[in-house]
């Protein structure tokens, strides 16, 4: 046993000068979501909202990246009680993990079970490796995925795919999430091309990317209709912003793809 924090939050530096964030979970032997991971996943997010990174990568330590939810958290409990775990960790855990203003990259290099892959579905990108397999695996006990998964799922692959891959409880490898659009590439190196990715997108203009996810936000709940209503205001605040006046200029004055960005 070890009293060690099951995650690890790094906040770096990128070599073009922009604050990115790493958080790691660290939970050995299998990375399960127990209770102590649980709640230090809530404590690390809490932190990232106050003072968000321009970019964040979520990934894991160890053999696995999480042989899933540790049962004892399940065990005993009423349906209130049941229903109030579920509620507990969308509010402090899939919720602010979605609202964070900045892009988040899930690097999975290996096996990836239940609360780890909906963690990683609330995401914006999804990186894995060739070797990596993902699944929802909550029949097992009689459960049916309840941190997000089946609908996020559903809006990546389509909903019959959905049905399937929790009903089956099977798991699917990376080149099957791949081609069914959930997993948004796969790399031999998964953490190489993950933290460059990282560097990539925290160097970039953040306001707009921050844009981005508001305007596919409300076509998530709304529709096309909704995210049409909210875009003239939500792009049009960008034209406030340093970042788009300097790449602006830079445009004019020495061509395409030469502005830095400060996240301002």
């Amino acid at each position: 046993m070890t009293d060690s924090k099951p995650t690890r939050l790094e906040r770096i530096v990128t070599d073009g000068g922009a604050d990115a964030a790493i958080l790691t979970i660290d939970n050995p032997p299998l990375n399960l979501f127990d209770k102590a991971l649980m709640d230090t996943l809530a404590t690390d997010l809490e932190e990232l909202s106050a003072n968000p990174p321009r970019a964040l990568l979520i990934r894991a330590d160890g053999k696995l990246v999480s042989g899933g939810v540790d049962v004892h958290v399940f065990d005993g409990l009423s349906e209130v009680e049941g229903a109030q775990l579920w509620q507990t960790l969308f509010a402090r855990i899939i919720h602010p993990l979605e609202a964070l203003p900045c892009p988040v990259i899930f690097a999975a290099h290996s096996l990836t079970l239940t609360a780890a892959f909906e963690m990683s579905l609330a995401c914006d990108i999804i990186l894995a490796a060739p070797k990596a397999k993902f699944g929802l695996v909550e029949t097992v006990v009689g459960l049916t995925p309840s941190m997000g998964g089946p609908q996020r799922l559903a809006e990546r692959a389509g909903s019959g795919r959905a049905r399937e891959f929790v009903m089956t409880g099977d798991t699917y490898s990376a080149a099957t999430m791949a081609e069914w659009g959930v997993v948004n590439a796969v790399h031999e190196d998964v953490d190489t091309a993950a933290r460059a990715l990282l560097a990539r997108l925290a160097e970039g203009p953040t306001r707009a990317h921050a844009a981005t996810k508001a305007i596919i936000e409300a076509w998530r709940s709304g529709g096309v209709a909704h995210a049409d209503s909210v875009t003239p205001e939500v792009s049009g605040q960008l034209f406030g912003t340093a970042d788009l006046k300097g790449a602006v200029r830079s445009f004019l004055e020495v061509g395409p793809g030469k502005a830095t960005y400060t996240g301002r």
